[in-house]
């Protein structure tokens, strides 16, 4: 039942500290995998390779280990492999020793503690590309052919790294970056601590103009994740939206940053289309809090939850509170818990100290609940008083924690031959009547005029106008 038991040469007390050494072999199902080498008419074309990857749960299929998040500890690795070969791991690269039987041991050492899941290696046949940013030292490690891609595909890192310090306040918390590329990776990239995995069909799209935004996405996404799920890592499954939906936020952050507004809201928009389109068809809903995570095999069964859902709430979070406060909190949130395990409490705790605000109504409908608001608006204006009426229902189903009725506070642009005019409201019934004093006949009305609330749809009914 995943467990060793051990027994002791006499009684400890809880204070007292014991050192166990294992002794094991295994054919793992899990957790670490081996890649034969391709071959084409005699030639080979990419030389074997064994990779790892441990989230959620994997880990404990190759080494032995307590392989839950809420458990940090420091690791150390000797690797042995081939001469001519090369092996990643966490941390600090200590030595290399050439043996005297054709093989050669990698001794790595990673002193920040950290989740079982983030320890990883990699073992193939590699080209070290060598650069740093201040005085940390930056890897990656592609195909021998392949080295051009390095610029095209990593060439953003340094400034990368630059925007998350800038943007949170907390310089990039270890000793080095890696990232490295594997083949026939089960997923597009892995947070390995120090040592990010990549898939490297992902990773060549950088050759083709229309894969470079998403590559570009891919690598800030995964280097986000030394500041939101290694340097903070969520306590259980059921709060992975803080490491995932904050790496997926930081892809629109840095866009922002580096491209500007529209290109940011760009994201957030995708972010929250993809969202919805699969909120439509899925069976099994659950909030960004996922009650259901103890069923670690289907963790990543609604990825556009966890991810994009994710991202996007963290953007209203952001302009609720406002862009200064959300930044303080966040860097309130990463210094007061750095190495350690975080709970969506204790970021809402360093949002609510920095902005004042009581937001357990935000948390209520957005992280725990499920679903997402549908809006329809009739409109009618009375030209004798100038006055136009709005009736704004919300007609999501309810139920399976979906609120039937969410709270929406909106800006609501409406256009005049004389020009737009903005009023601030609130629909938070299910049923919400608005009155607006006018110069004139409406022609346009946009309830979120500055896509505060990118998650939601609103049906505008035809104008009608009195007589």
């Amino acid at each position: 039942n995943n467990k060793i038991f051990i027994t002791l040469d006499k009684p400890y007390s809880s204070s007292d500290t014991i050192s166990v050494r294992l002794k094991y072999s295994a054919q793992p199902k899990k957790g670490i995998y081996f890649v034969d080498e391709q071959r084409e008419n005699g030639s080979i074309l990419r030389s074997s390779q064994i990779w790892t990857q441990g989230e959620p749960e994997e880990s404990r299929h190759w080494f032995p280990s307590y392989d839950f998040p809420d458990d940090k500890a420091t690791s150390e690795q000797f690797i042995t492999v081939e001469k001519d070969e090369t092996a990643i791991a966490n941390g600090e690269l200590l030595e290399t020793i050439e043996n005297t039987n054709q093989t050669k041991t990698f001794h790595y050492r990673m002193s920040a503690p950290h989740s079982t899941y983030l320890t990883s290696f990699v073992v193939g046949t590699y080209t070290k590309i060598s650069d740093s940013y201040k005085n940390i030292p930056l890897g990656y490690f592609v195909y021998t052919d392949r080295t051009a891609i390095v610029p095209k595909a990593y060439g953003r890192t340094k400034d990368m790294m630059r925007v998350f310090e800038e943007l949170t306040k907390v310089n990039f918390p270890f000793n080095k970056y890696d990232q490295t590329i594997v083949a026939n990776f089960t997923f597009g990239g892995m947070e390995n601590i120090t040592a990010t995995t990549m898939a490297d069909t992902e990773i060549f799209l950088a050759d083709f103009e229309f894969g470079k935004s998403a590559v570009e996405d891919l690598v800030s996404h995964e280097l986000a994740h030394s500041w939101f799920g290694n340097l903070l890592t969520c306590k259980n499954w059921a709060e992975l939206w803080l490491n995932e939906g904050f790496a997926t936020y930081m892809e629109a952050a840095y866009r922002e940053k580096t491209y500007g507004r529209n290109s940011y809201l760009s994201k957030i928009r995708s972010n929250a289309e993809q969202f919805m389109i699969d909120d439509l068809i899925n069976k099994k809903k659950h909030g960004l809090f996922n009650t259901s995570a103890g069923n670690v095999e289907g963790l990543f069964d609604n990825p556009t939850t966890t991810y994009q859902k994710g991202g996007a709430v963290i953007h209203t979070l952001r302009e609720t509170v406002g862009t200064e406060n959300f930044w303080k909190a966040i860097n309130i949130y990463l210094t007061r818990h750095k190495f350690q395990n975080v709970e969506t409490g204790d970021l809402k705790k360093a949002l609510e100290e920095v902005s004042g605000m009581n937001l357990d109504w935000f948390f209520l409908q957005w992280v725990y609940g499920t679903g997402h608001p549908k809006i329809n608006v009739k409109q009618f204006y009375n030209p004798q008083t100038k006055v136009l009426d709005l009736t704004v229902s919300q007609v999501q189903s309810s139920g399976n924690l979906t609120p039937a009725a969410f709270t929406l506070p909106m800006d609501l642009e409406i256009t005049t031959a004389k020009g737009a005019k903005t009023e601030k409201v609130e629909i938070k019934k299910r049923i919400e009547r608005v009155s607006i004093k006018l110069d004139g006949k409406p022609s346009k009305i946009i309830f979120d005029k500055d896509e505060k609330i990118p998650l939601k749809r609103v049906k505008y009914e035809t104008l009608i106008v009195g007589k």
